[in-house]
């Protein structure tokens, strides 16, 4: 048996048993292990074993088997071997956000920080697994940690925004959460204007955000993800159309990635015309791009021609 199945082995055997086992029960339960004939040289590999687990931090303890303390046995106490849940309020995470920032991208700290809030649901940042922690050359890290401590705070901001069709316009928001979607951040909260949660794509912003004042509670049940729409097209906000043709073997995978995205008739070739929320034309381009020739745009003229030239330069 080879020694890192050996070890292994020996750790899944002593953390299950729920009572010190004894090495002759040990020997008994891992044969391939040590299931020696010479029982000493059985020993002196438990041995070694027993003082590199401890060597890596593994509690092995050797305990009494019974009350009476007339054997004694080895036990991995369950409580002293995994680490507790971690769990993190809002300040925290905010805390670990800034903390990540400071030190620029794709250093380890931003990896850490990832993971340590991989799976988070609510507070005022999520989704942060779904991309880089920088904001990106298109978000200055200004911004971005204005937002987060205008939801940490629960604060109303005032900033321009430009819509995904041109259109500029003041907004007032209730800062609820930050949300990391394809690579870019979203501000999540109520426009005063409107009475509706919408999301805001830190990038559009036209002026710098603005505190002005004490924001609204977010509602109960509320949850950033259900406000922007999946993938990295037309997030947060009305968009036009594109539609896409999928040959028969990947329409399937395609639709099930899509959520806003309304499938045509399927055509008599089998071939499925998708039509799909369209924002960012780039993101959108690269994504049909991944498809290779199981893909074929239609509409717009302007997503047709993006894809075309990304090939264009790819066989250039």
């Amino acid at each position: 048996m080879e020694p890192v199945e050996r070890l292994l082995n020996l750790v899944a055997l002593l953390l299950e048993a729920g009572k010190p086992v004894s090495f002759d029960r040990i020997r008994e339960l891992l044969p391939e292990a040590y299931g020696h004939e010479d029982s000493e040289s059985a020993k002196r590999m438990f041995e070694r074993d027993k003082d590199l687990l401890r060597d890596y931090g593994v509690p092995l303890k050797m305990e009494a088997t019974d009350i009476w303390e007339a054997e004694q046995g080895y036990v991995i106490r369950k409580d002293e071997y995994y680490l507790p849940e971690i769990s993190f309020s809002p300040e925290e995470m905010a805390a670990l956000f800034v903390a990540a920032k400071t030190g620029g991208q794709d250093v380890p700290a931003e990896q850490a920080v990832r993971k340590l809030l991989y799976g988070a649901d609510g507070g005022v940042l999520a989704g942060a697994a779904d991309g880089p922690l920088a904001a990106g050359p298109d978000t200055p890290s200004s911004r971005l940690l204005a937002a987060a401590d205008a939801a940490q705070r629960s604060r109303r901001l005032r900033f321009g925004y430009r819509t995904s069709k041109g259109a500029v316009s003041d907004r007032q928001v209730d800062a609820y959460a930050m949300l990391c979607r394809g690579g870019h951040w979203y501000l999540v909260g109520m426009d005063a204007d409107r009475l509706e949660i919408r999301a805001f794509r830190l990038s559009r912003f036209t002026q710098e955000p603005v505190d002005v004042g004490e924001g609204s509670e977010p509602p109960e049940g509320f949850r950033a993800a259900d406000h922007v729409r999946a993938g990295p097209w037309g997030m947060g906000e009305p968009a036009e159309r594109a539609r896409i043709r999928f040959s028969p073997e990947v329409a399937w995978w395609a639709a099930a990635g899509l959520q806003g995205g309304a499938a045509e008739p399927v055509g008599p070739d089998g071939w499925q015309v998708l039509s799909v929320p369209l924002a960012d034309e780039p993101a959108l381009a690269a994504w049909v791009l991944q498809f290779g020739p199981d893909a074929r745009v239609i509409e717009p003229e302007s997503l047709r021609a993006e894809v075309v030239h990304r090939l264009e330069q790819i066989l250039a």
